[in-house]
């Protein structure tokens, strides 16, 4: 069964790493991609998905079940997980 949280990420972004930081800390299971590190056209395949998510194509992009939250907030992150079901 896939994970129920994907997160794009950027390997140099601080904002990725404290959201990558924070589900680990939740023990939660997830998905990450560093959008940075792919190549050809499975970098411009997942820009394209990331886009369709969050138009601004910002960092980090998560999407939990079918919420999208654009960029890092501890409490708008933690509330989603809380309701999924996921803490």
């Amino acid at each position: 069964m896939p994970s129920k949280v994907k997160l794009y990420a950027l390997s140099t972004c601080i904002h990725c790493r404290k959201a990558k930081d924070y589900l680990d800390k939740c023990s939660v299971d997830y998905d990450c991609t560093y959008v940075d590190r792919l190549a050809g056209q499975e970098r411009q395949d997942t820009v394209d998905a990331v886009k369709k998510l969050n138009p601004s194509l910002s960092f980090p992009t998560i999407t939990i079940g079918d919420r999208v939250l654009v960029g890092y907030n501890e409490a708008d992150l933690k509330d989603v997980l809380e309701m999924e079901g996921l803490v």
